[in-house]
C-alpha cells in the first residue's frame, strides 16, 4: 500500500515539473517528465501533456493528437487539455480547428496560454461579400479601401 502512495506522489510530483516545463517551452524536459509518470499512471493529465511533447519534441503530431484527444474526451473539464490539442492542432498545420478548440477551452475556464495563443494568432474579419471566396479579388480590394477608411 505505502509503495503505490510513494508512486502516486511521485507521479504528482512529474506531472507538475511536466507542466511547469510546458509552460516555460521546454517540451524535451516536459516529454522526460511525462514518459516517466506514463510508466507510474496514464492519467489525462499525462495524456495530454505526452501528446503535446511527443508531437512538439518528436514530431510525432499523428500520435499527439490521438493522446490529446483522449485526455480531453477522459476529462472535459481541464483547460491544459484543450490548450495542449491546440497547440498540437497548429502543429499539425490545422489552424481553423485549433482556434476552435481554444475557444472551447476558453470556454470551460480561464487559461493564460490560450489567452497568448489566440491573440498571436489573430482573427480574421469575415469576407465583405460573403456570396464570394475571402481570395475573390472583390473582396480583398474591397476589405483593404474599408479598413483603411475605418470601416472594418
Amino acid at each position: 500500500m505505502e509503495g503505490d502512495a510513494v508512486k502516486a506522489h511521485e507521479a504528482e510530483d512529474l506531472v507538475a515539473k511536466g507542466i511547469s516545463a510546458v509552460e516555460n517551452d521546454h517540451a524535451h524536459l516536459a516529454l522526460v517528465c511525462f514518459e516517466r509518470a506514463a510508466e507510474i499512471e496514464m492519467s489525462p493529465t499525462v495524456r495530454s501533456g505526452l501528446g503535446y511533447c511527443i508531437a512538439s519534441a518528436r514530431g510525432e503530431v499523428g500520435k499527439g493528437l490521438q493522446l490529446c484527444r483522449e485526455a480531453v474526451e477522459r476529462d472535459p473539464d481541464n483547460v491544459f487539455h484543450y490548450r495542449n490539442l491546440g497547440n498540437v492542432l497548429l502543429l499539425a498545420a490545422n489552424r481553423e480547428e485549433a482556434i476552435r478548440v481554444f475557444r472551447e477551452g476558453l470556454r470551460i475556464g480561464q487559461d493564460e496560454g490560450i489567452v497568448r495563443k489566440l491573440e498571436s494568432l489573430g482573427s480574421r474579419k469575415p469576407p465583405v461579400i460573403k456570396s464570394l471566396s475571402r481570395s475573390h479579388f472583390l473582396n480583398r480590394a474591397l476589405g483593404i479601401i474599408l479598413n483603411r477608411l475605418g470601416f472594418r
